[in-house]
Parts: C-alpha cells; sequence; structure tokens
C-alpha cells in the first residue's frame, strides 16, 4: 500500500500543481479534506484547489520536482522543490519578474483512496525574499 500511496501523491504533485489539471482535485481529494498550511484558506478542499489555481497563475512556468518520498502506512511523506517567474498577483504581490525556488515537505494522509489530510511546512519567508516583497537578511562579517 505505500508504493502505492507514493504513486498517488506524486499523481497529484505532477497532475494538478505541476500541469495545472485542477479537475482532479475533486476526484483524488476528499470532501471533508483538511489542510494544515502557513498559506490563509488552505484548510478545505476547495481552499486548497484554489490556492494551486492562484499559484499557477502568479508562477504560470512552475515546475514542481518531488525529491524524495518515505511512506508508511497510509501517510506520505514528500520533500519537494519548485521554480518559477513571479509573473502574476501572489497573495497580494504584483508580479516581479524574478525567479524563485522553493522547497518544502509535506505529510499526507490517504484513505479510500482520497487525500484526506495534509501538513506543509515550506520556505514561504525565502520565497518572499526571492521575489523581492521583504528585504534579505543584511550579511554582518
Amino acid at each position: 500500500m505505500s508504493e502505492q500511496n507514493k504513486a498517488f501523491v506524486r499523481l497529484l504533485i505532477e497532475e494538478v500543481i505541476g500541469r495545472g489539471n485542477f479537475a482532479l482535485v475533486d476526484d483524488l481529494v476528499a470532501d471533508d479534506y483538511v489542510g494544515h498550511s502557513s498559506f490563509p484558506g488552505t484548510s478545505t478542499r476547495e481552499g486548497h484547489k484554489q490556492f494551486f489555481v492562484a499559484l499557477r497563475r502568479a508562477f504560470p512556468d512552475l515546475q514542481i520536482t518531488v525529491e524524495d518520498q518515505i511512506a508508511e502506512g497510509d501517510q506520505v511523506v514528500t520533500r519537494w522543490s519548485a521554480r518559477g517567474t513571479h509573473k502574476g498577483e501572489f497573495a497580494g504581490i504584483q508580479p516581479t519578474g524574478k525567479r524563485a525556488v522553493m522547497t518544502g515537505i509535506d505529510i499526507d494522509r490517504i484513505a479510500n483512496g482520497k487525500l484526506v489530510e495534509c501538513w506543509t511546512k515550506s520556505d514561504d519567508m525565502g520565497l518572499l525574499q526571492q521575489i523581492g516583497a521583504i528585504p534579505e537578511p543584511v550579511q554582518r562579517a
């Protein structure tokens, strides 16, 4: 089952986020999905889907790479990286045209062939610094 769950999560990442096939969200994510993320409004299935729609609009050339996956029972841990060019509004930030790389780790729980819960930890601060929304920290000698 662990290998099946890893393939399931990879399909979600590659098709929904990577290719923008948002129609799959309704098929692959449970109605009562619960998301745990630093981005507001992503705790429900619809909020989860709308976040990825907004992300693809903001970074239309978004590429996501699964770096590692570990699975046990009904949970899959995925370490991922994403890169793209900030060409649309993102979280109220106007497009800057800057390339950015973001990394993160998700812990997904699968039940009855659907994603039912996800915990996401991502480098939000690094992303905001790269697109110029907040200043880089000052390096001291």
